[in-house]
């Protein structure tokens, strides 16, 4: 693990980086035309980000951007997060 120490201004411009990015995974990943290996590794990408986000923002920022999943898809929706 690898700490690092953020002023507030900083923390304010990496929450924004990050909220912006989620959002434009979860428009492409509603996209039907992708390939599903492109889609799995935007998926990945999406989870690393969201857990980043956790660390910065509050809970109900990430509410926010909390995935949604089918029911006949064998992912919870809580995979991973512990508040």
């Amino acid at each position: 693990m690898i700490g690092a120490l953020f002023l507030e201004k900083e923390i304010i411009e990496i929450e924004y980086l990050i909220k912006r990015e989620l959002e434009e995974l979860l428009f492409d990943l509603n996209d039907k035309n992708l390939n599903h290996i492109v889609k799995r590794a935007m998926e990945e990408r999406y989870q690393i980000l969201y857990k980043i986000l956790r660390r910065f923002a509050s809970h109900q920022d990430c509410i926010k951007y909390m995935r949604s999943y089918k029911k006949n898809n064998k992912k919870s929706i809580d995979e991973g997060n512990t508040w």
